[in-house]
């Protein structure tokens, strides 16, 4: 037996007992116990009721197996809302505010956009949560993905919303028959299937299908800037995130469809992680 399972810790004991980043631990004692920041100080002393504790060793338990903080608290704070999350979807990760910063400043007033393998809904919600004035739709393959889309699309969207927000199930394009939009966002996988990095970290939690094409990682950019065009309004902006060193193939491939204003944007740590272009429209 560890140290910190013991009987009769007192909250301070756990904090000085668990072999934890600080912070992860406090976060787990709140959710555990129920107390707030401040009352893990003032409350100190205290030990925790049978029920918190079988609780709090089961979260500690699962952490310290390497499960991510986001999948154990079953939340993860994504451009300035908190998200639910699952094992049945990727979990928000910052960078990935760059395409929905993108996605604002590039969908006209009162347009359509399209999110495509939407997972949590992350970034189809936080747009729709900064833009009223968008008609947003989301859509995945995966019924497990979309139905925590839809708990978050129902906490954090109001139901009387000016323009209409609208889950689908779909592979990529194949369920919107001659639908168009203004704006289409993708944050789709692009690991390469031998990866290490699959095997490492939070990745070992996550759904494979969201994570890697089983391929080279460029397979799902093949598809989406070939068959995005179908389904673009004249002027409209295809944006994808990608993998850190795809930025270079992901443009070529804008330029191969002949996409036009083709280019790259760079994320807080200077790295390309988010590639575009426009429809050319003919004169």
């Amino acid at each position: 037996m560890q140290a910190w399972q013991q009987d009769g810790l007192s909250l301070a004991d756990y904090e000085r007992l668990v072999p934890l980043d600080k912070l992860e631990l406090r976060m787990l004692l709140m959710h555990a116990t129920g107390k707030s920041r401040i009352q893990l100080i003032t409350h100190s002393d205290q030990s925790p009721t049978s029920t918190a504790r079988a609780h709090l060793l089961s979260l500690i338990g699962r952490r310290l197996a390497g499960e991510p903080m986001a999948y154990i608290l079953g939340e993860r704070e994504f451009f300035g809302l908190s998200f639910v999350t699952s094992p049945a979807v990727l979990i928000p990760r910052a960078d990935t505010e760059l395409l929905v910063e993108l996605a604002l400043q590039h969908a006209p007033p009162n347009s359509r956009l399209l999110d495509m393998g939407t997972g949590s809904g992350a970034i189809a919600i936080s747009i729709a949560h900064e833009r009223e004035d968008l008609a947003v739709s989301a859509l995945d393959i995966s019924a497990d993905a979309l139905a925590i889309a839809t708990q978050n699309a129902t906490r954090l969207l109001p139901t009387n919303r000016q323009q209409p927000f609208q889950l689908l199930q779909s592979d990529w394009f194949s369920a919107l028959g001659s639908q168009r939009f203004n704006t289409i966002v993708s944050n789709p996988p692009y690991i390469e299937q031998h990866d290490p990095h699959l095997s490492q970290g939070d990745l070992r939690f996550e759904p494979l299908s969201a994570l890697t094409d089983h391929a080279d990682g460029l397979s799902a950019y093949r598809h989406i800037v070939s068959t995005a065009r179908q389904h673009l309004s004249a002027d409209g902006w295809l944006l994808m995130e990608h993998g850190y060193d795809q930025a270079d193939a992901v443009r070529a491939l804008l330029l191969q469809h002949q996409y036009t204003e083709v280019q790259s944007w760079r994320d807080l740590a200077g790295i390309e992680r988010v590639s575009g272009g426009k429809l050319q429209t003919e004169d």
